[in-house]
């Protein structure tokens, strides 16, 4: 694995650990797409200036990408991946880890991407809410993600102890990329 994306059906997954995660056992850069799309005051950049900002990165040879945004960048980095690893988790671990993560956020004032904080208006309250969000996406993601990831190399993780595992048999030796065990 050399190129590898983590994509999640729902939120409070543990994406970006897992991401974050992969990219110091494999020596890669870790890029959180959720940085390039929020800049200051929630303002998102559009489908054009995400692409501009993804695509060096692509080029280069070693990466893990947290999050594929097809909405803006359709197929781009999942065309690019040679890994694709799905986090498949149930309702019952990702909800409570979702719940405590904006509650954690909320209270400490925990800054995001550039300066940005989570408010519980945008988190649970609002109809566009990260909470609704996550709710609204999942069964959708795992109805339709087999079919629309079946032309990838996907490795689907669908417990937290497959997830621990899977990290468990990540290793960069020999300047190279491998997946053991």
């Amino acid at each position: 694995m050399r190129r590898v994306v983590v994509i999640a059906s729902a939120s409070g997954s543990g994406k970006t650990t897992l991401s974050r995660a992969l990219a110091a056992k494999l020596d890669a850069p870790h890029i959180e797409l959720d940085a390039l799309v929020h800049g200051p005051n929630w303002t998102e950049c559009t489908a054009d200036e995400l692409r501009a900002l993804v695509t060096p990165r692509l080029a280069e040879p070693r990466w893990v990408m947290d999050g594929v945004y097809s909405g803006k960048l359709g197929t781009l980095v999942l065309d690019a991946a040679d890994t694709v690893v799905w986090l498949d988790l149930s309702r019952r671990v990702w909800l409570p880890r979702l719940l405590f993560r904006t509650a954690k956020r909320w209270i400490t004032q925990e800054p995001l991407w550039n300066g940005n904080r989570e408010s519980l208006r945008s988190a649970i309250l609002d109809p566009d809410s990260l909470l609704r969000y996550a709710w609204r996406m999942y069964p959708y993601r795992r109805e339709t993600w087999p079919t629309w990831l079946a032309p990838y190399p996907v490795i689907r993780l669908r417990t937290p102890g497959e997830v621990d595992r899977f990290l468990a048999g990540v290793g960069y030796a020999a300047g190279r990329a491998d997946l053991s065990g």
